[in-house]
This record gives C-alpha cells, structure tokens and sequence, in this order.
C-alpha cells in the first residue's frame, strides 16, 4: 500500500513537471510567430525562433539521455528547469530589447531544457510494473491539459504587461515556470540507474534499429509529431492572415493542446485493451480527418475542430509510439534507443517548425494540408503491414 502511494505520489509529480514545462512549451507555440513576425526583418523568418527551439531539443536529446543514464532523472530535469529559466529571461529580454537575435537566442536555449523535459514520460515507465507503462505514461502526459489553459491564457494576460514590448512578460512567465520545475524535483524519488543499467547486457546497435517494431514506433512518432508541429506553428498565420484576432487564436491553439492531452485519461486502457497497433492506426485516421477538415474551408470552426482532431490523432500516435519503442530494448540499452528515438523524432519537428513560416508564406494555407495527407497515409500502412507480421508470427508459433 505503501509503495503504490510512493508511486502515485511520483507520477504526480512528473506530471506536474509535464504540465509546467507544457505551459511553457503552450505559451511559446501561440506566441513565437506573433513575436517573429513583429522582430524579424523578413514575414519568411517568423517561425525561424521556434524552429531554433526545436532544432536545440534535437541537438539535446542523445546528450540529455546520456546524462540521465549516469547521473540520474532527478539531477538532469532539475538541470533542464535552471536552463530554461535562463532561456525564457533572455527571449523576454530579447522581446524587450526589440532584438530578434536575441529571441532567437532565448527560444534555442530553453529549447535545450525542453530536451531534458520530453523524458518525463520515460521516466514514469521506470517507477510502474510493465503491465501497467502504458498507462503510467498517460497519466504523466495529463499534465499537458492543464498547460492547455495555462500557457495561451498566460500569454494573454501578460501580453500588453510591458509598455513597447508586447509578449515580453509572458516569456518572463516562462522563467518562472520553470523555477517551479526545479523547486518540484526536490519532492521527487526516482531510482538511480541501476547497475544492469548502466553496465548491463547490451545487443548490436544496428540489430535494435533495423528491428520492425523500432522503425514503425520512430517513423510513426516522427510523422505525427512532424505534422502535428508543421500545422500549429503556421496556425496563428494562417488565422491571423485571414483578420482573426489574438483571443481566438489562442483559444484554437487552447483547445489544440487538449486535443493533445485530454485523450491521456484514457490512451493507455484503450492500448491495454485494444492494443497499441490498433490505437495507432485511429490516430492515423484522425490526422487525415484533420486535412479533411481544413480542406473543406478557412472559417473559425474549420481552424477550431481541424486543431482538435490534429491533437487527438497526435495524442494516440505519439503515446502509442513511445508504449511500443518501450518494448524494443533491455535495460543497459534504454538510454541510446531513447535518445535516438527522441533525436530522430525532433529532428523532424525542427524541420517543420524552421520551414512552416516559408511554407505558409509561400504555398499557403490549404496546399499545406494537402502535402500532409500523404505522408501520414504512409504511418497508416507501415502500421497495418506491422499488425499484419505479428498475426503471421503468431500463426507460426501456435503451429510450431
């Protein structure tokens, strides 16, 4: 009874840490192309910040998961709350300062903090029995709908705080966002890598990569996280090209990011129920719905309910990624799959996030959408082929 307090009480936690470094991460998706195209010498260079923030999550995560396997969960989530302190003081400086260098700056660096944040979720699988991982990383991952109101709302509260320098407050608040991650870690008890982990049974790195079931998790996470990305970052354009005001796009991407998290009550029972593969393909689905819908017209209800179904797709595939990459390796190899896994997967949200400024400016609105639809039709067949070989695999067993 004890233990399982202790367990509840740790996942509470992480998923505190989940919410505030996603109210940062909120705040700064509904505010960087506004800030980008008020500071930047080109409207092509607007989503440039935002693209650094995700380029430096990339360049972060292999390093980041070396760290943690060495010294520790606590220590490097603590270190990634001081470095993302100083990187939402210096952008709010930047803001202040009329310096879109220097935002540029603020965004790269707690983009490094956001690098230690993604494995909050890894780090909830370390503390629960295997049948139960899927559903603890749910439940870490409900922290990012309470962000859903905090992060637009805080932007909006604290947009007009500093006279001359709009949104300069509102990166100060990331600042203290993550002070609160830091202050959180103290309460925090997870175990220190342990020897089987640190110097445990290893296999050919080569032999892990190539493995079906790695390669669907990665391609799948990259594609729903690449799309996803590429669609909010040029949101704000696209409804601020078409005369919406602040307060709506912020309730888009508001209820965008519950899309994204609200599913995470329940992702996890339906994979242990439904399977991963099956839940994976519904979030497939439900990306394409979103091009659909945002195909079909430009009013504010097609921007609202496309955001919706685009978080709930990302939602099922992301989670139902991270649940199947945890099946790929032993203990001594967690720390170089996951840091490959999150560098390939942020190397394609760093692409889309650079590029969705340009994209949006040139090709526009609706041929975006289009150019997503195939892409994520590819995740929809690599799922179903991958069913289809564990059915066959099964067949052969019960036959032997």
């Amino acid at each position: 009874m004890l233990q399982r307090a202790m367990i509840r009480r740790n996942l509470l936690l992480l998923a505190t840490c989940q919410g505030l470094m996603l109210s940062c991460t909120s705040l700064i998706m509904t505010t960087s192309a506004l800030v980008g195209v008020v500071l930047a010498p080109s409207p092509t260079l607007a989503t440039l910040p935002l693209g650094l923030l995700y380029l430096s999550i990339m360049l972060t995560m292999i390093p980041a998961s070396l760290f943690m396997k060495h010294f520790g969960r606590r220590v490097g989530f603590a270190l990634g709350g001081v470095v993302g302190a100083i990187g939402g003081s210096t952008a709010a400086y930047g803001i202040y300062q009329d310096s879109f260098t220097l935002f540029c700056i603020g965004s790269a660096i707690f983009g490094i903090a956001n690098g230690f944040g993604q494995y909050y979720r890894f780090a909830a699988v370390e503390i629960v029995d295997v049948s139960y991982k899927s559903r603890a990383i749910s439940w870490v991952m409900v922290g990012g709908l309470v962000a859903a109101f905090i992060g637009p709302n805080v932007a909006r509260v604290t947009r007009d705080i500093v006279p001359g320098a709009v949104f300069s407050a509102s990166y100060a608040a990331v600042a203290l966002f993550c002070v609160g991650i830091i202050v959180v870690q103290l309460f925090v008890r997870i175990p220190k890598p342990s020897a089987e982990e640190v110097q445990g049974e290893k296999r050919e790195l080569g032999f892990i990569l190539t493995r079906p079931t790695f390669l669907v998790a990665v391609l799948c996470a990259m594609i729903a996280y690449g799309t996803m990305n590429l669609l909010m970052t040029a949101t704000p354009l696209a409804m601020n090209h078409r005369g919406m005001n602040f307060g709506s796009t912020a309730v888009v991407i508001q209820w965008h990011i519950v899309g994204m998290f609200a599913p995470a009550f329940f992702t996890g029972n339906l994979i242990h129920r439904f399977g991963v593969l099956k839940i994976m393909f519904a979030g497939a689905l439900m990306l394409i719905a979103c091009g659909m819908v945002a195909l079909s017209g430009q009013l504010y209800w097609h921007f609202f309910v496309g955001l919706m179904l685009l978080g709930i797709g990302w939602n099922f595939l992301y989670i139902g990624g991270t649940t199947l990459l945890t099946e790929v390796y032993l203990p001594a190899e967690k720390g170089e799959v996951q840091g490959i896994n999150e560098f390939l997967v942020f190397s394609a949200t760093a692409l889309t996030a650079l590029s969705s400024g340009y994209l949006h400016h040139t090709l526009g609105w609706e041929r975006l959408n289009q150019y997503t639809m195939p892409v994520v039709g590819f995740t929809a067949v690599i799922i179903l082929l991958l069913g289809w070989q564990v059915r066959q695999q099964k067949a052969r067993q019960a036959l032997a």
